[in-house]
């Protein structure tokens, strides 16, 4: 597991590298048949990534953002290159290179680095999630009139037709933010926030931020309480709040 957040940190760093150059002196942009953004910078920032695990592990398959999925699925990197594309080409200093390891189904470790500002944010499967080398814990508030609510973009939440649910939790919880991408999840594992509310996912966006939450001690699932990636729903939680947050977005 060590090596592999050695690695995974190695092509985050590189990645990052490469990432924040065009950041800084900026890039063309294109869409995707789905209207989301790319740029050079998400494809050749991949490409480093997928080389550099590749040559490390090459027993292991990839599922990346960009280039798509190839060789194995029992143990694979899970890659988005640059996790919040929006803010990238809009000059936003919010956005991040994200790796995790899937092994059998599983998230196991997971990597996240935000090149404007260093911040890294490791976890491994009972090893703990990090900033840096600071241990992160989720808060101990055990009352939602007391919790933050985090949420994303609005409007894929009301697309996606949880904008009932959404309001049911606005309404129960103390305080609301939107901060979006990998930040949500950043702010929960360093116990500032109770529960993040996300739609429209894809593995890629999710992956290392699950087993972050997880080894903050909080929890994490989809709208329906599944622990899973793939479902394009994510509720995570100090773990505490995770049952009454579900029942909420259930309609109970």
């Amino acid at each position: 597991m060590d090596q592999a957040l050695r690695a995974m940190t190695g092509a985050a760093r590189e990645a990052g590298k490469l990432a924040l150059d065009y950041f800084r002196r900026g890039v063309e942009v294109t869409f995707k048949p789905d209207r989301s953004p790319v740029t050079r910078a998400d494809r050749e920032a991949e490409r480093v990534i997928v080389e550099i695990l590749g040559k490390a592990f090459p027993e292991h398959g990839f599922l990346g953002e960009e280039l798509g999925g190839r060789g194995s699925k029992e143990r694979r990197w899970i890659i988005d290159p640059i996790d919040g594309t929006r803010n990238f080409v809009r000059g936003i200093p919010i956005w991040a290179v994200l790796i995790g390891l899937e092994e059998e189904g599983e998230i196991t470790a997971g990597v996240m680095l935000n090149p404007v500002s260093g911040e890294l944010y490791t976890a491994g499967k009972g090893k703990g999630a990090y900033r840096g080398r600071e241990r992160l814990r989720v808060s101990d508030v055990a009352s939602l009139d007391k919790a933050t609510l985090i949420h994303a973009s609005l409007n894929l939440l009301r697309r996606g037709g949880h904008w009932e649910s959404l309001a049911r939790l606005v309404d129960a919880t103390e305080r609301q933010r939107g901060f979006g991408d990998y930040m949500c999840y950043t702010v929960l594992a360093e116990g500032k926030a109770e529960l993040v509310v996300e739609s429209d996912l894809k593995p890629w966006d999710v992956a290392p931020v699950k087993i972050l939450v997880e080894e903050a001690g909080g929890r994490f699932t989809d709208f329906a309480g599944v622990p899973t990636i793939y479902s394009g729903t994510a509720l995570a939680t100090n773990g505490r709040l995770h049952d009454a947050a579900l029942r909420l977005i259930k309609g109970g």
